[in-house]
């Protein structure tokens, strides 16, 4: 699952609906009106749309919670909006929109969305409410997140970090970590709104150094050797002391396995380490 996160999402709408969730947002039809308006020109702004339920939650109590994030650089952040006034231009750009409240506590989203994948609710559903009974304020029910071979999923926001086939020790320690600043790399998909290479240059360093806080790790730069991606990576945080580091990696593809008739999935792209070292002092002024 190394370097699998869902390049496409860098801000997010998530937008509260107890369901029935059909397989695309664009099935719903038991969505109001304004509502799939609402989440049509978030796709035409590039915001990746979600819909999400609080566990065990099926019928809608309230006012439907809408909120918003950004999940690039170093700053990012969550908000809460109002359906009446949802003004999405703003958070297309990366800004908390007018209007809009800050949120400061993590949203852990679990995919459990049983119309695009079976697996996915079969999976995450119980992870869902485990982990809704230890934080039932930032754990919420989620429609696809991508990567529907690796349930159950979890996404950690606003930083968009994506953990694959957790269990829930893993989901928990991942959680946790998330909560003091930290990544733990045992089934860590990546960040998501950054290319894959990207993504995978920055899980070997980390690997290679032991840095596992949230902005210890940085990719300057990338460049391309044939198949093969070279990026320029630095190490900012306590473990890794400021290093510079050139990682050379390739990617590559696995078959997927074939079930008893037969059919089979669509191949699994990875990347595998060609070469990782790490520049002197001298050469890094």
């Amino acid at each position: 699952m190394l370097a699998s996160a869902t390049v496409g999402a860098r801000s997010w709408l998530l937008i509260e609906h107890p369901g029935p969730w059909a397989a695309y947002l664009d099935e719903c039809t038991s969505l109001p009106r304004h509502l799939r308006d609402l989440i049509e020109h978030a796709k035409d702004l590039g915001i990746r749309p979600q819909l999400i339920r609080k566990p065990g939650r099926r019928r809608g109590a309230g006012v439907p919670r809408l909120i918003g994030g950004w999940s690039a650089g170093d700053d990012p952040w969550l908000a809460e909006g109002t359906l009446e006034a949802p003004d999405l231009e703003p958070l297309a750009r990366g800004e908390v929109p007018p209007r809009w409240k800050r949120i400061f506590s993590p949203i852990f989203l679990v995919c459990t969305h049983a119309k695009r994948n079976a697996c996915c609710a079969r999976l995450g559903l119980p992870l869902a409410r485990s982990l809704h009974a230890i934080w039932p304020d930032n754990v919420w029910e989620t429609t696809h997140v991508g990567g529907d071979r690796y349930a159950a999923n979890l996404v950690c926001l606003p930083h968009g970090l994506y953990y694959g086939s957790m269990s829930q020790a893993a989901a928990v320690a991942a959680a946790e970590a998330y909560r003091r600043g930290e990544v733990v790399l045992d089934r860590f998909r990546g960040r998501s709104g950054i290319p894959e290479p990207l993504q995978a240059a920055e899980h070997f360093v980390r690997a290679h150094t032991g840095e596992l806080t949230l902005g210890g790790v940085v990719v300057e730069s990338t460049g391309t050797d044939g198949d093969a991606t070279v990026a320029l990576v630095r190490t900012t945080a306590r473990n890794g002391g400021g290093a510079r580091y050139q990682v050379v990696i390739e990617r590559v593809a696995y078959a997927a396995p074939c079930d008893t008739v037969g059919a089979c999935a669509d191949a699994i792209t990875t990347y595998r380490l060609v070469e990782l070292s790490q520049f002197a002092t001298s050469a890094m002024a």
